[in-house]
């Protein structure tokens, strides 16, 4: 047998090779580092949490089959999504996940240089005390370690949810969801709080849209009949979220695009929806004016309203057409921002109780719109990195571009965005190493006092995600 290689985690990861920068860096992160986790926007299923002996399946099940960031790679590089245990609508995948397993560590080398790699092997040995790097001739090895605290008691779901320190965490859910195990999780105490989706209502081009509708209409008890009726349907769901604990909406869109309809326009185009004579047109204006909608609703609810764009989702319609949408092939568009959000801020900008968060994958967009955006209006503010750019460098442009113009205070803080619930830790120490690196950046330059530095540090970790989400404690203020 080969000698075993020893693995480690370079402590000064993510902080300056200059002295002065990183040991400032250092005594930051230290102030931080322990803080507990706010999630506030994030994929894991509530599933994962309801049952108290509920276990994390197999190494397979954690590390490779639920996580797009893992399996997109290996696909890239010809690895068939089958072979990785996902299943498509020709049948199951591979059902032995030690064969999963040694596929995913025989190409584990790809991840180099990448965020993911720096999350799994955090993940690898931070939380299972793995000692030696992930390959080929050790996969079965890390499978036996592996697969042996997974079944033990501390890496049960809910000791790690207490492990990880996480104070709360929002899932993402249909607004057709009935919310069954958000509701178990509230009556066993744990701070795990649903956010309102409706993307699948608001296109009415897509096949399954009247589909959607009728599990609206049976959840709600009002029957979609016309747009008035939609309308009262949708608003009924957001006060069953309210309930459940929601702080917040979410829409994910190809465009934020804002354009308000009469009354007269709205009711004609949904006439047409329910006929299936849509067009791509129409649908695309009708996402508009729900934007304004969903707008309006916040501002009686106050569910803090969140918009993910800039993406072509599904890219890949092969890979749709066998395993469904979320398979990884999602790419970045250009995205206009300035003009799209007009209508929705003329009316709603400054409005007593409404809280906007906005995303992007156009990072061109940062620091010509979404900067001066939310530098001006009072209800703006600016979501963290997302997908491409949840990265080392992807942070340290994002702050470059924005804060300048922004502030850190228009900032919404940090979320983890995962489907991989034991990426979380992890995911959130890079973000605060790299906020504490470019801190003492500042502070090393003399744009910033060393106290201002760390204050800052504790609210980019976590105040900011607690008071944007209105996750804070009633009295903290926002």
């Amino acid at each position: 047998m080969a000698e075993r290689i020893s693995w480690d985690l370079d402590p000064d990861r993510c902080f300056s090779p200059v002295p002065a920068q990183r040991d400032r860096g250092r005594d930051l992160y230290e102030r931080v580092a322990g803080l507990p986790l706010v999630c506030p926007h994030g994929h894991v299923s509530p599933a994962l949490l309801v049952d108290p002996e509920a276990r994390l399946g197999s190494p397979a099940d954690l590390f490779v089959i639920p996580d797009h960031y893992v399996f997109r790679m290996l696909y890239s590089q010809g690895v068939g999504l089958e072979e990785l245990g996902l299943a498509g609508k020709r049948g199951a995948g591979e059902r032995d996940h030690r064969r999963v397993w040694q596929l995913f560590a025989e190409n584990f080398y790809l991840f180099r240089g990448t965020p993911t790699g720096l999350w799994l092997k955090d993940e690898l040995i931070t939380l299972f005390g793995i000692q030696e790097p992930l390959t080929g001739e050790s996969a079965q090895r890390i499978y036996d370690q592996l697969e042996e605290k997974l079944a033990s008691e501390e890496f049960r779901a809910r000791a790690l949810f207490e492990r990880f320190g996480i104070e709360v965490l929002c899932t993402t859910d249909a607004a057709t969801d009935d919310l069954e195990q958000h509701r178990l999780l509230q009556e066993d105490g744990l701070n795990v709080r649903p956010t309102f989706r409706p993307d699948a209502l608001m296109n009415v081009a897509a096949r399954d849209w009247m589909e959607n509708l009728s599990r609206l209409s049976d959840l709600t008890g009002v029957e979609v009949r016309d747009y008035r009726s939609f309308i009262a349907a949708l608003e009924e769901r957001r006060r069953a979220f309210c309930r459940a604990g929601a702080t917040a909406s979410d829409h994910g869109v190809p465009s934020p695009h804002t354009e308000r309809l009469s009354a007269r326009e709205a009711s004609e185009l949904f006439e047409r929806a329910l006929e299936g004579e849509a067009s791509d047109s129409d649908a695309a204006r009708f996402s508009a004016h729900m934007l304004m909608e969903f707008a309006r609703m916040s501002t009686e609810d106050h569910l803090v309203m969140q918009i993910h764009a800039g993406s072509l989702r599904n890219h890949n319609r092969a890979l749709f057409d066998r395993f469904g949408p979320d398979m990884g092939a999602d790419i970045p568009v250009r995205t206009e921002w300035t003009r799209s959000l007009r209508a929705l801020l003329n009316d709603y900008g400054v409005e007593p109780g409404f809280r906007l968060i906005v995303y992007t994958l156009d990072e061109s967009a940062y620091g010509r719109e979404l900067a001066p955006l939310a530098g001006h209006y009072p209800c703006l503010r600016l979501g963290a990195p997302w997908w491409f750019f949840d990265s080392v460098k992807g942070m340290e442009r994002y702050l470059d571009a924005v804060i300048e113009t922004a502030g850190i205070y228009n900032l919404a803080g940090f979320n983890d965005d995962t489907r991989a619930f034991a990426s979380i830790p992890a995911r959130h120490d890079v973000w605060r190493r790299v906020t504490c690196n470019w801190l003492a950046g500042e502070v090393t330059r003399g744009l910033m006092d060393e106290a201002d530095a760390a204050e800052a540090a504790v609210d980019l970790a976590y105040g900011q995600a607690r008071r944007t989400y209105r996750l804070a404690e009633e009295g903290e203020g926002e």
